[in-house]
């Protein structure tokens, strides 16, 4: 049987890392909604086109549109044995279209890890947070910051902040997810999926907790 992991948390609550670091482990393919959002959006497609205006606004994007890129990815031959997932789904309406996309491809839903961050911290995260325009390369100024301030460590391009990273952005981008998708947390809670882990540790510890979690439903 496959496996799949929907991982949980805020924007800033270090999802996208800790996917990449338990795919490494697991072996796993890192479905990524906001890498799936970007793919579509730097190729032009009519559904990047529509989704743009939404990420722009730091609006969530329509579930029809989500739900048609992530099936997409996921019957990609890489998938066969499972993938995690990152970003979605948001709400209960993509989460029962996920079972019914996982149910014809022989899986299912195995646990969801929640990080649960303070949403003072996810601000600071988040605020603080630098791209290289060469390569995308992330820095913080407090975590992570560059060695020459205002240039990437690794090609010497210009560091930016883009406007999902500006703090007006990212107080409702913060608003938003933890409004829409307290139902979906409920939702797993339901099905006894659920499993909550510190997100205000440091990134080993949370990889650690996760790989704990991850080793029971193996």
């Amino acid at each position: 049987m496959p496996v799949f992991i929907v991982l949980l948390g805020a924007p800033g609550a270090g999802k996208g890392t800790q996917a990449t670091a338990i795919c490494q482990q697991l072996g796993l393919p890192h479905i990524s909604s906001g890498n799936i959002f970007r793919e579509n959006i730097n190729n032009n497609t009519d559904l990047g086109k529509t989704a743009k205006v939404y990420l722009d606004d730091g609006d969530l994007v329509p579930d029809d549109i989500t739900i048609m890129m992530i099936q997409d990815r996921l019957i990609q031959d890489d998938c066969i044995h499972g993938a995690v997932l990152d970003g979605f789904p948001r709400t209960p309406a993509q989460a029962i279209a996920l079972d019914e996309i996982l149910s014809k491809l022989q899986g299912r839903v195995d646990v969801v890890p929640y990080i649960e961050v303070e949403e003072d911290l996810l601000i600071t995260r988040l605020t603080g947070r630098w791209t290289c325009r060469a390569e995308g390369h992330i820095f913080h100024e407090v975590n992570n910051p560059p060695q020459d301030p205002g240039k990437c460590d690794f090609d010497g391009s210009e560091l930016y902040q883009r406007e999902d990273d500006q703090i007006d952005t990212v107080t409702k981008r913060i608003s938003v997810y933890l409004e829409q998708t307290k139902p979906l947390i409920d939702h797993f809670e339901d099905k006894g999926l659920i499993r909550v882990i510190n997100g205000a540790q440091s990134i080993e510890l949370v990889t650690t907790d996760l790989m704990l979690i991850l080793a029971k439903v193996q």
